[in-house]
């Protein structure tokens, strides 16, 4: 029996099984596709931003050098995104606001993020087996059992990070609620007669939305629909053209198109993260529109907070309750990216009311504090936890500490564990009870913000921070009892 099954082997999921992995749990991931490598996922219908909240998830694993950023991801960001097809400004950002340290973002496949983290998977000791299409889900107090057809994979817990139509989600009962789609979305490579009738980058019309990319021949477009586009089917080269045609108000021609993908911009989140031992993460528990590249961001925020909970779930380090905090953060994080999407969606819808929004939000986006608060919704940077801790700084993002001797926050939580800084010197013997949960590490710091310790999370969030009395009881709610 594994601690652990995951079905889906997307990033989300690999993600979690490295963070499952480092912990030293037995995992199996199951995926239904034969192949990792598909044209989908490969440049430029594959394209993903991962936003700076991700890389520095990434960055705090070791992974920087495998996705191609420099070792030290702390710089001012140059391309910050943007607000329904309405760019930011980085000269209007104030950086010092924000609650965590300002990372570029970076731009990738989800072909290059999986094959990054199923090589660090299988260096974990992490099961990965390929055309398992997972139809049943059954459990009881003591585990879980998935089925595929005549074949049955048991364990103690099971995580669904199998998508927007998860099995997972349906066949463990987990309620799904939301709003219904207004567009179809369309990304598409192509080869363009006469690309010069198409403007470079966003453009809102009248009728909807073109994206124009550097990418020769790659476009995006929403037409307002209402959803009604029929999936089960590629789009067709005549019909992207005609859809092109009426949003761009051009003659435009396709003369090719070489692969085309739909989408939509439904709503849709689970009432909850866990029902007994099937958890869910990324799509499965929550849909939307991929306006501004959340949906890839979340599902990793989602991996990185559940890893070590269900790790310390497995070693009985904590307890049983831990993993509801799964829910009661992850949860309202989700349910704000879906109405992030829907104002965007709002923005863009080409009616009477579009203009006079569109106005607004240039006008709000020019200046200082809205620039500001936008750049720190799209990278992730003002997500905050009620961790019980009344510190300004507690549930936030941890700003990465640098010690004198060199060593940064960064660098420790590579190990996966939390982590005690000690800036004065004297919590040594209150975190030996947690030693095998909290690396400890002493010393004075460039920029210790005035506290006398912090202790962070695995996942890069701060427990506590202030004096050593309220380091004992942080130590006890989240790393479990102490070892005697």
């Amino acid at each position: 029996m594994y601690d652990v099954v995951i079905v889906g082997g997307g990033p989300v999921g690999l993600f979690l099984a490295c963070e499952l992995g480092l912990a030293g749990c037995a995992v199996l991931v199951l995926e239904r596709e034969p192949e990792s490598r598909t044209p989908g996922k490969a440049l430029p219908l594959g394209m993903r931003g991962l936003n700076a909240g991700s890389v520095e998830a990434f960055y705090r694993r070791g992974m920087l050098a495998d996705l191609g950023v420099a070792d030290d991801p702390h710089t001012t960001p140059r391309n910050l995104g943007h607000f329904a097809g309405i760019m930011l400004d980085a000269a209007n950002v104030d950086l010092a606001t924000l609650p965590s340290p300002a990372l570029e973002g970076h731009m990738t496949s989800l072909e290059a993020v999986e094959t990054i983290l199923a090589e660090r998977a299988a260096k974990l000791g992490v099961h990965i087996e390929r055309a398992v299409t997972v139809d049943a889900i059954d459990q009881d107090d003591q585990g879980v059992v998935a089925r595929a057809g005549s074949r049955e994979y048991r364990a103690r817990w099971l995580v669904g990070c199998d998508g927007g139509r998860s099995v997972v989600r349906k066949t463990a009962g987990f309620e799904f609620t939301g709003t219904g789609p207004q567009l179809t979305g369309y990304v598409a490579l192509t080869a363009i007669a006469d690309p010069e009738k198409l403007s470079p980058g966003f453009n809102l019309t009248p009728h909807g939305m073109y994206l124009r990319t550097p990418i020769e021949g790659h476009l995006g477009m929403m037409d307002f629909d209402g959803g009604a586009f029929d999936r089960s089917r590629p789009p067709t080269r005549e019909h992207l053209q005609q859809v092109l045609r009426r949003i761009s108000g051009t003659d435009v021609t396709l003369n090719e198109v070489h692969q085309a993908a739909s989408f939509t911009d439904r709503a849709m989140q689970t009432t909850t993260y866990r029902r007994g031992r099937v958890l869910l993460a990324g799509d499965a528990a929550h849909i939307h529109s991929p306006l501004g590249g959340q949906g890839l961001n979340l599902g990793i925020g989602d991996a990185m907070n559940l890893g070590w909970k269900l790790a310390a779930a497995v070693h009985g380090h904590a307890p049983d309750a831990l993993l509801d905090t799964y829910t009661s953060e992850r949860h309202p994080i989700g349910a704000r990216v879906l109405d992030w999407s829907r104002a965007q969606v709002a923005v863009m819808r080409p009616d009477a009311t579009a203009p006079a929004l569109q106005g607004l939000i240039r006008d709000l986006l020019a200046t200082r504090a809205g620039a500001t608060y936008v750049f720190g919704r799209v990278a992730g940077l003002s997500n905050t936890y009620d961790v019980g801790d009344a510190h300004p700084l507690a549930g936030r993002n941890a700003p990465d500490f640098r010690l004198q001797d060199g060593t940064r926050l960064g660098d420790l939580l590579q190990r996966g564990t939390g982590v005690l800084l000690d800036f004065r010197g004297d919590l040594e013997h209150a975190v030996a009870p947690w030693a095998d949960r909290i690396h400890y590490a002493a010393g004075p710091a460039y920029d210790d913000l005035g506290l006398d310790g912090v202790l962070i999370r695995p996942d890069g969030v701060i427990a506590w921070a202030g004096e050593r009395g309220g380091f004992v009881r942080a130590a006890a709610h989240w790393f479990g009892a102490p070892t005697s």
